[in-house]
């Protein structure tokens, strides 16, 4: 017997107790471009010739240019924002768990996020719920790029 698939409803700021073990969503995609690599380097300082010298990139092992690791980290937030799901009810993005960088994302790679609630704790004295979600950035491809696990404190119904 497979095991029952449940999705994520889309509608907008879902409160902690709205969240169930096991609901999953995928998001949009998004193609990492020149500009973002390029904006990225310039906000973060990182300028490693990896991410911005082609002829250097074309002689190391991926044969090509990467995104930053953490361009894809932050452009997988971004996607789970825009789903609308924690728009007005999330108070901090509290934690981020055992990050794998699996495989690099390339200039012109579409990457999409997958995000499966793992946990749900009710932490009152914080004024909201703890959900854990097991996050993987997918590329175009269906290749995990990046996983781990996300914690996020949501308020909850009573605290409204």
């Amino acid at each position: 017997m497979m095991a029952e698939k449940r999705t994520l409803t889309t509608h907008r700021d879902l409160y902690f107790e709205e969240f169930q073990v096991g609901q999953s969503v995928i998001s949009a995609g998004r193609t990492v471009t020149e500009a973002d690599v390029v904006g990225f380097a310039a906000l973060s300082g990182d300028w490693t010739t990896i991410h911005t010298d082609a002829v250097y990139a074309a002689q190391q092992p991926f044969g090509q240019r990467v995104a930053h690791g953490l361009l894809g980290l932050s452009i997988a937030s971004a996607l789970v924002v825009r789903l609308g799901l924690i728009e007005g009810t999330v108070l901090a993005f509290r934690e981020i768990d055992e990050w794998k960088f699996s495989l690099p994302i390339y200039l012109g790679d579409t990457i999409r996020v997958r995000a499966t609630v793992s946990e749900t704790k009710l932490m009152r004295r914080l004024g909201g719920g703890l959900v854990a979600f097991k996050v993987a950035i997918l590329n175009q491809n269906d290749r995990i790029v990046q996983r781990g696990t996300w914690r996020l404190l949501v308020k909850t119904q009573e605290g409204e």
